[in-house]
Formats: structure tokens, C-alpha cells, sequence
């Protein structure tokens, strides 16, 4: 009878191993099952990568369409719940990292981050709200939407898709800043369709001439936009036209870049095993 005690501290001891594995807190199945859906390659993981790539691309179209909604009632409503979303994300990829730390020193965080303060704050950070654009390149730069390509279609075509998402990113948020500090007062679509007429005429350098900004701030938005949006379409044709290289570092310099012929790494001289496309 003295031994029923042992008996019962027996059993809670066996209960508590079924429900929760040795060596594992609940803590550390939560970041394994997270890092098995965001980095995995299992049918399930596939399934959870693309719903997040569709709801960034969605939460990237609300953040285009912000200067319309504005005026709206259910627009809170809106930037709420993506902050959530936006903040749920943050809080899961943190978790699945093997270094938060080094995870919270990239750019894409600090993007993310900033957005996340105008979305919690919409009325204050108001003038700042075009610079949310930047999820697009974020999302770009993540991984994530390459990762399911073939590799070698992302090899081919990595420059180029990057080229193209800076510069329709360039696009968007010179429209979002045009619209927000000079054209709000004809607010709705015609303000921002007007706003996104001026911004692709001055990238182009086409010049109509029929929409001009007023003042001297006006003359040194245009200024800006024309430098840096003709370095972005150099930047794109040169991705597009110059000759294609391919993806496979150097074992000893890291050299990544290299001919599709080439025999030797032309940064340190090391012989390369380069597979042929049918490999």
C-alpha cells in the first residue's frame, strides 16, 4: 500500500512522456513544424508555400489599391487584418529561422518591419503609406516564390525576373509618393491613374508634357525619377540581352557566375565540373 504514491507518480510521469516527447518542448515542435512548412518540400509544405505566396500577392494588391480604398469605411477593417496577417507571418518565419537574429538584419525584415508600424498606425504614418510596395521586392528577394520553379528555369531567369520586380517596384511607389503628395486632392481612380500616367511618361522620358508636377519639389521628383528609372531599364535589358551565364560556384573562390562552356573559374583558375542542360 506505501507504494500506490510511486504507482501514481509513475503514471503522470508516462502521461506527460506520451503527450509531449522527450527532448522536445511544445515551444520547439511549434518551430520544427514550422520549418518543415516553410522550408519542406512535402506535398503539405507545398500546399502552406503557395497559400502564402497567393495571400502576399494579395496583400500586395491591397497595398496598390490603398490610395482608392482610403476613403472608404471598411478600409480599416482592411489594414487591420493585414496587419495581422503581416505580423503573423513576421512572428512565424522568425520562429522557423535557425537564426532570428541574423533573420532580423536583413533588408526583407526591415521591410517588413516598417510595414507592419504604417499598417498598425494608418492615420499617422498616412503619407507614408506608398512605401508598403516594397512587400513586392520583399517577396521577390525571400526565396520563397522561386523555390518551386526548376532549378534551372530560376537560373535562366533569375536576373531578369529581379530586373523587372525592382522596376515595376519603382513604378508603384513613385506612383503611391506622386499621388499621396500631389494629387490627393483628386482623390479615387482618375487621381491615381493620373499619378501612374506621370510616373511611367517621365521613366520613359516620353515627356508629354500634358501632366506636370507644380513647384520646385514637382521638377525634383521628375528629376529623381527619370535618373533612376532609366538605371533600372539599362539594368533590365542588360539582364535580358547580355550573354547568359550560368549558376555554379566555384568550390574554391565561390565564383557563381560562369560561361556555359567554361572548362576553368576565371576568378582563380579552378577546374569546373559545369553539367550540360540535359544533365
Amino acid at each position: 500500500m506505501e507504494r500506490a504514491p510511486d504507482v501514481v507518480r509513475g503514471a503522470m510521469v508516462a502521461s506527460r512522456k506520451q503527450t509531449t516527447p522527450e527532448g522536445g518542448s511544445p515551444l520547439s515542435r511549434s518551430r520544427d513544424t514550422l520549418r518543415k512548412l516553410y522550408h519542406g518540400s512535402t506535398p503539405t509544405a507545398f500546399r502552406f508555400q503557395v497559400g502564402v505566396i497567393v495571400v502576399d500577392l494579395m496583400i500586395v494588391a491591397f497595398f496598390i489599391a490603398t490610395p482608392v480604398l482610403r476613403g472608404t469605411s471598411s478600409f480599416l477593417w482592411l489594414d487591420y487584418t493585414v496587419a495581422a496577417i503581416v505580423a503573423a507571418d513576421l512572428g512565424a518565419r522568425m520562429l522557423a529561422a535557425n537564426d532570428p537574429i541574423r533573420l532580423l538584419r536583413q533588408p526583407t525584415s526591415w521591410v517588413d518591419l516598417f510595414i507592419l508600424v504604417t499598417l498598425l498606425f494608418p492615420e499617422t504614418l498616412a503619407n507614408l503609406g506608398f512605401l508598403r510596395i516594397l512587400r513586392l521586392w520583399s517577396l521577390s528577394r525571400s526565396g520563397t516564390l522561386w523555390r518551386r520553379f526548376p532549378r534551372s528555369a530560376v537560373r535562366e531567369w533569375r536576373d531578369a525576373s529581379h530586373a523587372v520586380i525592382n522596376l515595376l517596384t519603382f513604378l508603384l511607389v513613385v506612383t503611391g509618393f506622386v499621388y499621396t503628395f500631389f494629387f490627393r486632392n483628386n482623390s479615387g481612380i482618375a487621381g491615381y491613374v493620373d499619378a501612374l500616367y506621370f510616373t511611367v511618361a517621365t521613366v520613359t522620358t516620353t515627356g508629354f508634357g500634358d501632366i506636370v508636377l507644380p513647384g520646385s519639389a514637382g521638377k525634383l521628383t521628375a528629376i529623381v525619377t527619370m535618373l533612376v528609372g532609366i538605371s533600372l531599364f539599362v539594368r533590365l535589358a542588360q539582364a535580358i540581352f547580355r550573354p547568359q551565364k550560368v549558376y555554379f560556384p566555384c568550390p574554391r573562390c565561390g565564383l557563381q557566375r560562369h560561361d556555359p562552356d567554361a572548362v576553368h573559374c576565371k576568378a582563380c583558375g579552378q577546374i569546373l565540373k559545369i553539367p550540360d542542360e540535359g544533365d
